[in-house]
């Protein structure tokens, strides 16, 4: 393709844009008029080459335009990346009047999950939008705690495992659902993907002895179903979900340190393995951002170093480095296209922790200004919802409202009640009561079955 005039482009025909059956793919090239050059030349041939460039305003009406009329997907995909509160709006009724369905159901979520601080400016909308994202259950938190696998002596303990959601209104932590008899979540991985949980591996018993098996929560069905564990045991590992796939990062088996890395596909429910890490880590810090998957290694004693792992190549590239004296990087949160790397303290201080911030699109390290209170490890359980982050301990849950680079603490409510390591996820959940003992039992019976 080349450029003609702001209100022509001249596309030479390709396979990826028009079928057999299409009059279009017999000719050698066409003219598509009143659609913008820049679209379709600087952004949409940009984030088919792999580039990732942010938008303005007048940029995501363009790239809406052009995502809707070639069906690009990667575009859409990539639109959906960079939903912020200050384009969330916009995205949604352009994306509703040229028909891309999963960003705008995107945008509908953003919205109302952000619904009090964007409630005026909805108004503005069209009235069914503003009934759609009223319609919405906005995405809450599930969190949960450590527990090992429950034997037949123990069933009188099954009741206290369970899983639980943050009722915001209520401010406090409600049981969601029981954990299946057979599920560990000690040293396990747990994630988030497609709006179910997933529990893959994890030990029981003092002596580490791994699970094999893995589980699976559909919020909307109210209902645990079994799969497969990965092809090596592992516990201790990092698990995180991302385009129909899990990722299995790390982690230890038979108290060997390891780097292997292996993906279970959804849809196939297989296990393959991946690229392993640079070195063995077990616990790693890692996150996603703008659907691309980073890790935090650390090598002693004050480097650590941001890994990006690119799935069409099966490698992991280094991104960044940041050297900080004594200091290791225990957890990620992202934020837009920002990575946040939440450290100790001076000293080995992990009641004071101190946060970096990377942008993956500048490439460039920022400071953030003061240290962050960690009282019990809270900020190791950091979740991002919105413009907003979510920590976790036995004695509060603090929500922080992130403005410019910096976290603002903007509300406290309840703790989790249960002692020992938690994990905090980002969940749509229709509210259910637990399982009763009888249905977990029957969950065991089928599973032995």
């Amino acid at each position: 393709s080349r450029l003609l005039d702001m209100d022509t482009v001249k596309v030479r025909v390709g396979d990826r844009l028009f079928t057999d059956r299409m009059v279009e793919c017999h000719q050698e090239e066409i003219h598509v008029r009143n659609l913008k050059a820049q679209g379709f030349i600087i952004i949409m041939l940009a984030v088919a080459s792999g580039e990732r460039p942010i938008l303005n305003g007048k940029e995501i009406l363009e790239a809406i335009e052009c995502a809707a009329f070639f069906q690009a997907e990667p575009l859409a995909r990539h639109l959906q990346d960079l939903l912020n509160s200050d384009n969330c709006l916009l995205m949604y009724q352009a994306s509703a009047t040229y028909g891309l369905l999963e960003l705008r159901e995107s945008s509908a979520q953003f919205i109302r999950n952000m619904y009090h601080d964007l409630q005026e400016d909805l108004k503005k909308l069209p009235q069914e939008l503003i009934e759609h994202v009223e319609s919405l259950v906005p995405s809450g938190f599930v969190a949960v705690g450590s527990h090992s696998t429950c034997s037949v002596d123990e069933l009188p303990l099954a009741t206290t495992r369970t899983v639980r959601y943050l009722d915001e209104d209520d401010e406090e932590w409600k049981v969601l659902t029981a954990l299946p008899v057979e599920a560990s979540t000690s040293l396990a991985g747990l994630t988030v993907l497609d709006n179910r949980l997933y529990v893959v591996g994890g030990v029981h018993g003092v002596d580490k002895i791994p699970v094999n098996a893995s589980f699976c929560y559909d919020v909307v069905t109210n209902t645990w179903s079994l799969l497969p564990g990965p092809r090596q045991p592992r516990y201790n590992f990092t698990l995180i979900g991302i385009e129909g796939c899990l990722y299995a990062i790390g982690g230890e088996s038979g108290r060997t340190t390891m780097s292997s890395v292996e993906i279970y596909n959804v849809p196939t429910k297989e296990w393959s393995f991946a690229a392993p890490l640079p070195r063995p880590v077990a616990g790693v810090a890692c996150t996603k951002a703008m659907s691309r998957i980073f890790v935090c290694l650390w090598k002693p004693m004050e480097t650590n170093e941001i890994y990006e792992y690119i799935p069409n190549q099966d490698v992991w590239v280094l991104v960044s480095t940041l050297l900080k004296h004594q200091s290791y990087g225990h957890c990620m949160a992202a934020h837009r296209d920002n990575l946040y790397v939440i450290r100790n303290g001076p000293q080995d201080d992990f009641l004071r922790c101190l946060m970096d911030c990377y942008n993956i699109t500048t490439g460039q390290w920022t400071s953030i200004p003061r240290h962050y209170g960690n009282s019990k490890g809270a900020l190791f359980t950091a979740a991002v919802r919105g413009d907003s982050v979510f920590t976790l301990n036995r004695t509060m849950t603090l929500e922080y409202a992130i403005v410019g680079n910096m976290w603002k603490p903007c509300k406290q409510m309840k703790g989790f009640p249960r002692n020992g390591s938690l994990n905090i996820l980002s969940l749509f959940t229709h509210l259910y009561l637990a399982p009763s003992l009888p249905d977990i039992l029957s969950f065991a019976e089928h599973k032995r079955g």
